[in-house]
């Protein structure tokens, strides 16, 4: 339930969370994982060049990510390992999300939604701690490239 203070999610990641919160515990790891394959691959210019990706160093696993202005829209791009699946899921599904869209919706989405997901009986809180911490970070790399 959301009131007027907190604001509500974008409609594509609205239907994500609908759809883990409404499924099975066994489907929801199922459903992390296929988000896992769905991240697309990094533009060459930042495999070529990761010096200009910011690190999130709360995380668990080696997790990298970039914005860039693309109109009025925001490109996301992630470099997180294979060997991470539920933190390339959720990349995933960040990227599935919120990938083209504004800046402001980027930046109203709540810091804890995931938490929403089911996703607390499935995944340890550090790294769960570590979700908030690559939304907080993709945010702050928003927040920096919308104003510069």
């Amino acid at each position: 339930m959301t009131d007027a203070s907190t604001p509500a999610l974008p409609d594509k990641l609205q239907s994500i969370v609908s759809l883990f919160k409404s499924a099975p515990k066994p489907l929801r790891l199922q459903a992390l994982l296929e988000y896992s394959k769905k991240l697309p691959a990094l533009p060459e210019k930042y495999v070529e060049h990761p010096e200009f990706m910011q690190p999130v160093p709360e995380c668990t696993s080696p997790f990298f990510l970039v914005t860039e202005q693309d109109g009025g829209g925001v490109k996301l791009h992630f470099k997180v390992p294979e060997e991470a699946p539920t933190v390339r899921g959720y990349a995933g599904i960040l990227h599935e999300a919120l990938d083209g869209e504004s800046p402001e919706t980027i930046l109203n989405v709540p810091d804890d939604f995931y938490l929403n997901m089911g996703l607390t009986e499935l995944i340890t809180p550090m790294r769960l701690r570590g979700m908030g911490a690559i939304l907080k970070r993709l945010k702050s790399d928003v927040r920096e490239h919308a104003a510069g």
